[in-house]
């Protein structure tokens, strides 16, 4: 923002301008006192289309090969990605050719997360689920340090690399998983996991025949590898994917759902405002900036990982959210206070914000959504993944879509309300897991005089 919204810098002649100047003006229509807005509908466009997206995705991801349908997103992300930067090469100005690449990314960017928690689901079980997705998600964080330094590489001088070097990474990157994504195990001779047992205590996924079903006989994601392996994967012999309204039916759904719109909300209000705080704030340039703002990032990867772990152990997915964040309500307001009285400071307080803000986000899109789009009443059916994943991040990415848009209209009242609206949004979070905080603390309980039984008797 702070590159096409500069004042004339002095950053060398203009190549679009033969005029023999020696500074070139910022990039219209972002050069006017109304950039703030602008910029926020570019970020709205992309994030609401996502949104919207995100719902229909799921349900073609159940329905169509998630190899084809990745790859396919892939590539066209990476088209659309390219598009907006060659907007500076071709010299374009219009507003509109802008919002509406913006639109058709939000949309193609939709193939991908419902089908990658997919594809992950079908390979691991519940049993070591929360440290392996969350070892695995460590990738968007990622993602995201490594576009913040791509991108940062050229926003000084062609910001249209910016857009275009990433957008043909992608492009490669989906080619690459067209011609070598495994969707299944059966497919490579592996045998599947468990998902639950019927007890719903976590199982052995490395002995998948040797645990059986209350429930009776489980259906494809349950059975034998013998039988899995010998029953061809054609699309009729399958279990009938899951409705919308069926997922939204499985207990936990529109909890987790819900609180991941206030979670995000936070997560993608720093995503995108961080680096503009930072300047703003502790006066670091734009370069600086983004590179401290990655350190959010980092932070999210420790973040992830550690409440994968701790839930895995615990068996309580909502309560190591919980306490995540409530812990997170009062760091933000820390950081906001004390977190650019120095540069140490800064990245000690960015690395523990980026941890508890993101760390519930990751776990609730990948562990929690794998565990409910294989729940018990299920009974075995896996064709309930892709849409449960959609439904819980489609939910979340609404308010990924209003963090950075209230942070555009408060931001000019000051930035301490910014933060008492991401502290809110957290607090809303926190309570909106409550019901489920208390089933498995009752279940813990439980447990735990069933185990003083047995011992006395």
């Amino acid at each position: 923002q702070s590159q096409l919204h500069p004042n004339c810098s002095a950053l060398g002649p203009n190549p679009h301008n033969d005029s023999n100047s020696s500074t070139w003006c910022s990039w219209a229509p972002f050069d006017g006192d109304n950039y703030k807005e602008l910029f926020g509908a570019l970020d709205n466009a992309f994030l609401v289309a996502y949104a919207i997206g995100m719902f229909i995705s799921g349900i073609f991801g159940e329905r169509l090969p998630l190899r084809y349908y990745l790859a396919g997103g892939m590539v066209l992300s990476g088209l659309f990605t390219a598009l907006f930067g060659l907007g500076y090469f071709w010299d374009i100005h219009v507003l509109w050719y802008f919002i509406i690449v913006q639109v058709c990314n939000g949309l193609v960017q939709t193939t991908g997360w419902p089908a990658v928690v997919a594809c992950v689901g079908n390979w691991f079980g519940k049993g070591k689920r929360g440290l392996i997705m969350g070892i695995w998600n460590s990738h968007t964080s990622v993602g995201n340090i490594l576009g913040s330094l791509i991108a940062g590489a050229w926003v000084s001088s062609a910001w249209g690399l910016s857009f275009i070097v990433p957008g043909i990474i992608i492009a490669a990157v989906g080619i690459i998983c067209f011609f070598f994504l495994v969707e299944y195990p059966e497919d490579v001779g592996c045998s599947p996991p468990l998902h639950h047992d019927a007890g719903g205590v976590t199982s052995n996924d490395k002995d998948p025949e040797a645990v059986t079903s209350n429930e009776g006989p489980l259906s494809i994601s349950g059975q034998s590898s013998t039988d899995r392996s010998d029953s061809p994967k054609e699309p009729v012999e399958e279990p009938e994917a899951i409705s919308f309204l069926g997922a939204l039916q499985i207990p936990g759904v529109v909890e987790f759902s819900l609180c991941l719109l206030f979670a995000k909300l936070v997560s993608y209000t720093f995503l995108y405002w961080l680096p503009l705080y930072i300047v703003n704030v502790a006066h670091f340039s734009a370069k600086e900036a983004g590179d401290l703002s990655t350190l959010f990032d980092v932070g999210g990867i420790l973040g992830g990982i550690f409440a994968g772990l701790i839930s895995d152990y615990t068996g309580g997915r909502a309560t190591t959210c919980c306490v995540m964040l409530v812990i997170a309500a009062p760091m933000l307001f820390l950081y906001n206070h004390v977190g650019q009285n120095g540069i140490g400071t800064s990245i000690a307080m960015l690395i523990i914000c980026g941890a508890l803000v993101n760390g519930p986000y990751a776990l609730i899109t990948t562990a929690v959504s794998a565990d409910l789009g294989t729940h018990e009443s299920l009974k075995g059916n896996a064709k309930a993944l892709s849409t449960v994943t959609a439904i819980i991040d489609g939910t979340g990415s609404i308010g990924a879509a209003l963090g950075p848009l209230l942070a555009g209209l408060i931001s000019p009242t000051g930035w301490n309300n910014v933060f008492y609206m991401l502290i809110a949004a957290d607090v809303l979070a926190c309570l909106l897991l409550t019901r489920v905080v208390v089933k498995e603390v009752r279940g813990w309980c439980g447990c735990i005089a069933r185990k003083r039984g047995y011992v006395r008797t």
